[in-house]
């Protein structure tokens, strides 16, 4: 199983962008997905989550400019990024809850390779 993210890269502030992250190989299903970011001395943080049903959480940081959406048909996870701020600027990672086989429904965790935001002022 792999996750690929895409769609970083460098903005104004103000400015929006929006991540893809898709999950591929053999696998059963993906349960939950999730974005996170990691910035130069900080821990990494999670900016959004959806589950299998669409229900989203967000942290207070990015509620109202964030929105994370999926498409269960193309196991693809997106982040839609408004309004963006230089604090956001941070590498952007996508995590996924994969269960392999519909016989086994335990989700094992997987991340992308990481996608840079850049936000100048």
């Amino acid at each position: 199983v792999q996750l690929q993210a895409s769609g970083g890269g460098l903005v104004q502030a103000g400015e929006s962008l929006q991540l893809s992250c898709t999950a591929s190989g053999s696998f059963f299903r993906a349960n939950h997905m999730a974005w996170y970011l990691l910035s130069p001395g900080k821990q990494r943080e999670l900016v959004a989550q959806i589950s299998r049903f669409g229900t989203p959480t967000y942290p207070d940081s990015v509620k109202g400019r964030f929105t994370i959406s999926r498409d269960n048909a193309k196991n693809t996870v997106y982040l839609q990024m408004q309004s963006l701020k230089p604090e956001d600027t941070a590498i952007y990672y996508c995590h996924a809850g994969i269960s392999l086989t519909r016989a086994d429904p335990q989700s094992i965790a997987y991340w992308g390779q990481g996608t840079q935001v850049t936000v100048s002022s």
